[in-house]
């Protein structure tokens, strides 16, 4: 076991490298100027060497980038956003809570929904039940979470008013500068945009379930448990379903990741303050430290689920462990 857990380790640094890489390429070699961007529009040519040399741009590549690996890994610094001086850090550290909140209150909703009806469809198929679940799934792949979250938001913010339209409330009660606070109106601002993550992602794992609960049922050894005379619930539970949710564990490491980026849709729709807006608002500005700083954060966020996914699934599944 403890290979199995050096050779994931090393595999998460390595991809750690290969992100961070092609991350400071895409944003700090191929722009014309990054240097120009950081002085401001009101910078003469002098400032612009001076932020050029403070930036370490005047280096060869390679030592640009030992620089920003230093900056991130020893001084645990994204460095200072373009427009307003501010440190990226504190902008993620802002901007975080409420994309988290988005994405794990979504997988919650996804899971708690699409588990037990991909159970279902799967026992009873070719039923009423299993006709509307993948009616359900059709609808669910093919709408873009954009068109779901303003028909969502017209309906029950607008026309029925049961949720806010848009808007976010702070979790703990007494943080500065919030419109609202507390738990429950921040649940109830977040009813929509967790609904619309839903409907995308329950879809995908309905079928999910759906198929890997109808293939473990065919298997020689749930046979061999129902002619052992095992009880339907046993052979459901220690045989059908502790097997066929594997898969499904090892999906939800790389749809948490996945979801990440489909949160800037999202926040845009319901105004909510995360880091798919604060990028967007970035790229408009052309605030390179602060598009960088959110791409390496959700890449280390990726890295780190699948690692824990790969180490549960060791756990849960010994035959993927090195003997």
């Amino acid at each position: 076991m403890t290979q199995f857990l050096i050779r994931r380790l090393f595999w998460a640094v390595f991809l750690f490298f290969v992100a961070t890489i092609i991350t400071y390429l895409i944003f700090w070699v191929i722009p014309a100027d990054p240097a120009a961007l950081a002085a401001g529009k009101a910078a003469s040519p002098a400032d612009i060497l001076r932020v050029r040399h403070f930036l370490h741009l005047d280096r060869p590549i390679w030592e640009q980038y030992y620089y920003f690996v230093q900056n991130l890994v020893v001084h645990r610094s994204l460095g200072m956003s373009f427009v307003n001086r501010e440190s990226v850090d504190s902008i993620i550290g802002k901007d975080a809570p409420v994309t988290a909140s988005l994405v794990f209150g979504g997988a919650v909703f996804w899971l708690s929904l699409s588990i037990p009806v991909g159970i279902l469809s799967a026992l009873r198929p070719r039923s009423i039940l299993d006709r509307i679940t993948m009616t359900f799934v059709l609808i669910g792949i093919s709408a873009h979470p954009v068109w779901i979250g303003l028909i969502l938001s017209f309906l029950f913010g607008y026309k029925l008013h049961l949720t806010p339209i848009a808007g976010y409330c702070n979790f703990i009660p007494g943080s500065p500068g919030a419109q609202c606070e507390g738990p429950v109106q921040w649940a109830y601002h977040m009813i929509l945009p967790w609904i619309t993550f839903m409907i995308l992602f329950a879809a995908l794992y309905v079928r999910l379930v759906r198929a890997n609960v109808m293939e473990t049922m065919s298997e020689d050894y749930v046979r061999t448990a129902r002619a052992k005379g095992a009880s339907e619930r046993r052979v459901m539970v220690h045989h059908v379903l502790r097997n066929s949710m594997l898969p499904v564990v090892t999906i939800l490491g790389m749809d948490l990741g996945l979801a990440l980026g489909g949160a800037i849709f999202t926040e845009t729709i319901f105004n909510l303050p995360g880091l798919g807006r604060e990028v967007i608002s970035a790229y408009n500005a052309d605030d390179l430290p602060v598009i960088t700083g959110v791409v390496v954060f959700s890449t280390i966020c990726v890295i780190i689920f699948n690692l824990i996914v790969d180490v549960t699934y060791g756990f849960l599944d010994p035959r993927i462990r090195p003997s």
